[in-house]
């Protein structure tokens, strides 16, 4: 049977190696409330700072949320959440984030989150997926995993 998106044979299979998957989804979801601190205290100053900012809070959340998650997930793929949760991504072929899978992961995560439908179908898939991953992981193969101890 041929599905549209193939498992990635680069990341850990979730039945022959299932501790790389183990309370992946519970601790996504702290990292995303620790990231959103991050976001929200980066987008705060910054505001409070030049005054003008206050007028634009939204556009400033956005670009900082934007240039947090890309330098972030390049650097060592993983926020500042995942890594105080132990978890980082992976892209289809098993390797850490470069910058273009970090835009591109961002990027899909902005937009699912701006849209009610393709978030409630990120959570499902998280839910109910053998990897924990979200919508913006199926597309582009890759999978938030618990670290290595080699990575650390």
């Amino acid at each position: 049977m041929s599905y549209a998106f193939e498992p990635s044979p680069g990341l850990p299979d979730p039945d022959r190696q299932p501790g790389f998957y183990s309370g992946i989804v519970a601790k996504r979801f702290f990292a995303w409330l620790i990231d959103l601190a991050f976001v929200f205290a980066i987008t705060g100053a910054i505001s409070l700072v030049t005054i003008v900012g206050l007028f634009v809070i939204p556009l400033i959340w956005a670009v900082v949320d934007f240039c947090y998650r890309t330098i972030t997930l390049t650097n060592r793929s993983a926020t500042w959440g995942h890594r105080i949760m132990g978890i980082e991504f992976r892209d289809s072929t098993g390797r850490r984030f470069d910058l273009a899978t970090a835009g591109l992961h961002t990027l899909g995560y902005m937009l699912s989150m701006s849209f009610l439908l393709p978030q409630i179908v990120s959570v499902i898939l998280m839910m109910t997926g053998s990897r924990g991953q979200s919508l913006t992981d199926v597309v582009l193969g890759s999978a938030a995993i618990n670290r290595p101890a080699e990575s650390l």
